[in-house]
This record gives C-alpha cells, structure tokens and sequence, in this order.
C-alpha cells in the first residue's frame, strides 16, 4: 500500500493493481498514513523551487549545482509552455509493476497533505530490519503489513534510472535545475544533453568570477555546463578579457560552440580578433554557426576577422546597436560570411542604401533581413532587396522613417515573402498599402503606430485571406468596428489590437 500511494504521488498516471486485502489490513492504513506523516518530511520542509521570471530562472550560488548563479533560459518564448509535445515526451507510459502484492481495487491515492516530493520519498526513515516505531504494538505483529521489502522496492523506484529518463521530461527547466540537486542519481539523469536542446545559458560578466580568500578573482568552473552539452551561451556585459577567460575554461571550446550571443558587452575591435582568431585561443570557434553582438565600440575592421571556415559554417550574423559599423563594414563582412541566410543590422545608423545594394547583390541565400532603426534607408533600398534576394522570407524595417508608398510597391513583387513588419513608417499611407493587397504569400503583417493609414485603407486587408497575424497596435485607423469587420472577414487572422 504504502508503494503505491508513493508511486502515484511521483507519477500519478500510473495505475496499480493489487490483491489480497484482509480486513485487518484495510483497518491499519489510516494509522499506517499517520504514522508516514508524522516521520517523513513535508512539503514545508522542503525548498520552495526558484520562481521564473521572463522564461529565466535565477539560482542562489551557494546550492550545489554547478551553476554558480548562472541564469537558464529557454531558446524562444513558445517553447516554456510546450512541456508535452510528442516530439520530446512519450506517449505511452510504462506499465504498472507487477511486482507489487498489495491491494485488488484500481487507486489513485492522491489525498491531501501527504509528503508528494521526491525529496520526501528519499529521506525516509524506514530502513530494512528496523522496526516500525510509533505504531501500535497490534499493528506491528501483522506479518502481512512488514515494511522493509516494499520500502527497499519503494526505493529501487524512485533511483530507478529508465523510469527517470521518462518521467523527467514533464518538468520546464527551471524546475530540472532544481530537481538535479535532489541526489546523484537525478543529478546524473537530468545531466544528460538531450534534456537540455534548445537551451541558452545566460551568464552575466560578474557571475564568470569568484572572490577568493587573498582578494584575487578566480573564474568560475564551467564543467556543469559541459557536462549538459551546451554549445550556445549569451555572455552579458563582457570585456575582451571575460571572453578569452571563458573561452580557456570551457571544456567544450574545441569541440566547437555554435552559437555566441554577446549583450552590452564592452569589447573591442581587439577583442573580436582573438576571438575568432581560433588558432589563437583554444579554436572556440571552429564551427560557429550564429553570432549575435550588441557592442557600441566595435568597427568595421571587426567584420574582417572572421575565418574562412567560419565563413562557410556561419549563417546567422545579427547586429544590434553597432553605432560604428559603416558601409565598409559592411563589405567586409559579404566578403567574409557569403552563406548568410539570416541577417540583422537593427540599430546600426551608419548603414545607407549603399551598403543595403552590397548585401542585396552578395548575399542571395538570405531568408531573413532586420534593417530596423536605419534611418538612412530609404525606398531605393527596398528596390535593391526586391530585385535581388528572391528567397527573402522576413523583411524588418520598424521605424526605418525614410519608407514611403514608393518602397512598397518595390516589395509588392516579393512572391516569397512570408513576415512584413512595417512598425513606425511614419510615411506609408493607404495608397502604398494598397500594394500589399495581392501579396497571397503574406502570413504576418505589422502596422503598429503607422499614424497616416485610415479605417478605409486598412480594410481592405480582408484581401489578403491567408493572412494569420495583424498588427494594429498604436494604429490611430484601427476602430472597434474595423476590429468587427476584420473577425467577419478575416475568421482565421490573429488581429493584434
């Protein structure tokens, strides 16, 4: 009995079947729960899991993970909630164990107040050969309720490594990083890299380092990291010398990081050469595949560093808020990564319709463009682009402010084209829109804070009947009846208000 109310309180899917219940037995489980309750640890006992924030979860250094203070978060948004897709949990759950002697009824003893962790089912009291003290002396005579056996079964179950490889794909992530610290056992069984696919460390510069007794720093152990298999990493506010630090220190450095996400660091154009400089430190990265750098102080004699190999493996560059970088940046790098398929410039202010013709014309492989925050483009860039990248899926021009009526008929030609956000182009008006009206390839539309479009232009959106996603957000033509129209019309469009 006492096996089974455990079991299902750690898989309660699971349904036991028993046997050969006496009366007597029935009249001691009652007491037998007492006695449990009063002698295992409770829930309040035990620590309350990390709460997340924002898809990220923060855990305290001093608990023994391996983590230091390290944030986890997951790779996007919509994956936090897919918990049970086919793709990653199993469908069938093991049956029942035929092993267990107890009870002829089908149960799902889930009752309130009973210990319901795995931490409680772990720090058990009842060991083999020990008597059950705390019940009564009738109880302790029955040779059908002896413990011992089912205990050490209990036990067998709850380390039983093929049962935790199933059943720990039900929990997100923040909860495995806390379930990792119940005992070895899960810590080796959650350590495996499958559970952690699509999972990006977000290590801070002030987390990479521990104060030492002398006053020296000492930078952190990263073997926790290796261990769970990952190859992507966003460092946040680093300096050239975080970065060699954590290249030297990462066992898997050689084997090869695929993605680098570098946010408000503080490196410099000396910094990125020895970086992609592999022969130079440690080759961290010898197969990258996606680099992603927000850095104010970097030039264009950075876009020149990148390897040859990391040309041809390379097929993601994003660019944020890279003030320097001109349009001679920009040819170093059509030069250097030419199998692009993904590339943003957003926010790099430099970059004129010039640079936008050299990408346009080198980089025909790409399906993705973010050139939002370029103020200096204008409707001759979108010229370029339409004649030129014929495979171009996702075009970004939020608040690119030179757009005009003009540079939508250019898109307009676009068959390919699948994601338009046109956030804040202050000067497209109904008549551009109209332009849009026979793309059949458009599956999201953004004119969030366009200020000139009327309710009269934006209706005739219904035209566009395979669109699934609407942005009218700061829209001043976007009414509640054009909201009502739009959900007659347009049944099967998500309609952001």
């Amino acid at each position: 009995y006492i096996v089974t109310w455990k079991i299902t309180q750690i898989y309660p899917q699971v349904i036991i079947t028993s046997s050969g219940v006496d009366n007597a037995t029935t009249q001691c489980r009652l007491e037998i729960e007492e006695f449990l309750m009063l002698n295992m640890s409770t829930p309040s006992e035990l620590k309350s899991p990390c709460v997340t924030r924002n898809g990220m979860v923060k855990l305290p250094p001093n608990q023994p993970n391996g983590l230091g203070s390290a944030s986890i978060t997951k790779g996007t948004p919509a994956a936090k909630n897919r918990l049970c897709q086919s793709s990653s949990v199993p469908s069938i759950l093991p049956p029942p164990p035929s092993s267990l002697p107890y009870h002829h009824h089908h149960h799902h003893l889930d009752g309130p107040g009973m210990p319901n962790s795995a931490a409680a089912l772990l720090a058990s009291d009842l060991e083999p050969g020990k008597p059950l003290v705390g019940l009564k002396p009738s109880l302790r005579q029955l040779p059908p309720l002896t413990l011992p056996k089912p205990m050490l079964l209990e036990r067998q179950l709850v380390l039983d490594e093929k049962l935790l490889n199933r059943l720990l794909w039900y929990f997100t992530t923040a909860e495995k990083c806390v379930l990792a610290q119940v005992c070895k056992t899960w810590r080796k069984v959650l350590y495996q890299p499958k559970f952690w696919e699509g999972v990006t460390p977000i290590l801070h510069a002030k987390e990479l380092y521990t104060l030492l007794p002398n006053g020296e720093k000492e930078f952190v152990s990263l073997q926790a990291f290796a261990l769970r298999g990952f190859q992507s990493f966003c460092l946040v506010g680093v300096s050239d010398l975080d970065i060699c630090e954590f290249i030297d220190n990462y066992p898997l450095s050689k084997k090869g990081v695929r993605s680098v996400s570098l946010k408000r660091s503080t490196i410099t154009d000396a910094g990125l050469e020895r970086m992609t400089a592999i022969a130079a430190i440690s080759q961290l990265l010898p197969n990258l595949s996606e680099l992603s750098l927000q850095a104010y102080h970097v030039t264009d004699t950075a876009m020149a560093y990148f390897t040859a190999k990391q040309g041809y493996t390379t097929h993601t560059l994003r660019l944020h808020s890279c003030w320097e970088i001109t349009n001679h940046g920009v040819v170093n790098m059509v030069h250097s990564l030419p199998n692009l398929t993904a590339l943003s410039l957003s926010g790099c202010s430099k970059i004129t319709d010039d640079g936008v013709e050299l990408v346009a014309e080198n980089l025909r492989k790409l399906r993705s463009l973010d050139l939002s925050w370029c103020p200096r483009i204008t409707d001759m860039a979108l010229e370029y682009i339409a004649c030129d990248l014929h495979k171009l899926e996702e075009l970004v021009l939020d608040r690119c402010v030179r757009i005009t009526d003009t540079g939508l008929g250019y898109l307009s030609t676009m068959s390919s084209l699948r994601s338009l956000y046109l956030r804040w182009c202050c000067q497209v008006q109904d008549f551009g829109l109209q332009h849009l009206f026979g793309m059949r390839s458009l599956r999201l539309l953004s004119l969030a804070g366009c200020p000139l479009l009327t309710t009269t232009g934006l209706s005739g959106l219904i035209q566009l009947q395979e669109l699934e996603e609407l942005e009218l957000t700061n829209c001043p033509g976007a009414t509640a009846e054009l909201f009502k129209y739009y959900s007659q019309h347009l049944p099967h469009c998500m309609v952001i208000e």
